[in-house]
């Protein structure tokens, strides 16, 4: 059950933005992080024309007190999980765009600017930006600008296997997602597959004839990324390739050919921030054995989320 979001005044919105914003942080427990994001968004030379805090918890009264402290409204989405937050946030959100960011980010002064400006073309369905963390100075994501369609030849994989942006930076018009429930509520943080949530979404956009592009000049800064062991990645990593497989038949055949051309350790034939096969791909047959197991009973006894319409 989501409680009724509380209003507070919006931020203002200025003669720079060329269509209206809704800058969605999800959060849980950490309302001085929260205060740091919002306070940064508040000094963006592109200011949003709303902000939603979603608050993932029962309801905790010093996330709420930092939320309408700082010209947005605030909700509560009982149930944890984050794609389940977002999920409570789009219909909350009257806005062209919906732009979600983490709430440990900080965005750079330009970084709504650069992330709204390729909804200029009408096709395009989502954007992401590029994530810094101090042991990646450059940015997580691609080193250059990409915006691809079902037409790309490898579209599946790039937008399945992190070749678009990260969902701690991403924007969608709100018009092309579909009605129900967007985000896969098996997937991200706090649900059983941990992974994933923002790349299943930019699949189900494309194989829709969406066009979604990744700005890296769209930037915000994050901690270092925490790493869970490389097993239980491993797992969570079969889990959702057996998703894809169920619910993108029409990509079996790429997706399977791509699996196999990893697992020999074959290069990419598109440009990420590595060519390596990562450390799940280079971990022993055994490793490897386990995690198919485990995240073949993961996905059996998971219950399916509830369909798009």
């Amino acid at each position: 059950m989501v409680r009724t979001p509380q209003s507070a005044a919006p931020a203002t919105k200025t003669e720079q933005t060329p269509i209206t914003s809704t800058v969605v942080i999800c959060t849980r427990n950490r309302p001085a992080l929260l205060l740091a994001c919002l306070t940064a968004i508040g000094g963006l030379s592109c200011r949003p024309t709303e902000i939603l805090v979603v608050d993932n918890s029962d309801g905790d009264e010093a996330t709420r007190k930092v939320a309408l402290g700082n010209q947005a409204r605030y909700a509560v989405e009982p149930l944890r999980g984050l794609s389940r937050a977002r999920n409570c946030a789009i219909p909350l959100c009257n806005t062209d765009l919906i732009v979600f960011v983490d709430d440990d980010v900080m965005p750079e002064p330009n970084w709504l600017a650069n992330l709204l400006r390729p909804f200029s073309d009408p096709d395009t369905a989502a954007a992401t930006g590029s994530v810094i963390t101090p042991d990646c100075p450059a940015g997580e994501g691609p080193k250059e600008p990409r915006s691809i369609n079902n037409e790309h030849p490898h579209w599946m994989e790039i937008a399945a296997f992190g070749g678009l942006g990260f969902g701690a930076n991403m924007a969608f018009r709100k018009k092309a997602l579909p009605g129900g429930r967007f985000f896969n509520e098996r997937l991200g943080r706090g649900g059983p597959f941990e992974i994933a949530e923002e790349s299943y979404a930019f699949v189900w956009l494309l194989s829709r004839g969406n066009r979604v592009e990744y700005v890296p000049a769209a930037a915000v800064h994050h901690p270092p990324l925490t790493r869970t062991n490389i097993e239980r990645e491993a797992r969570n990593s079969f889990a959702y390739w057996l998703l894809l497989l169920a619910d993108f038949p029409q990509q079996r055949t790429d997706l399977i050919r791509f699996l196999f051309r990893r697992l020999r350790g074959k290069p990419l034939e598109w440009q990420r921030d590595t060519q390596e096969p990562g450390e799940i791909v280079s971990s022993s047959r055994l490793t490897l054995l386990r995690a198919a197991m485990k995240g073949l009973w993961l996905f059996i006894r998971t219950p399916k989320s509830r369909e798009l319409s």
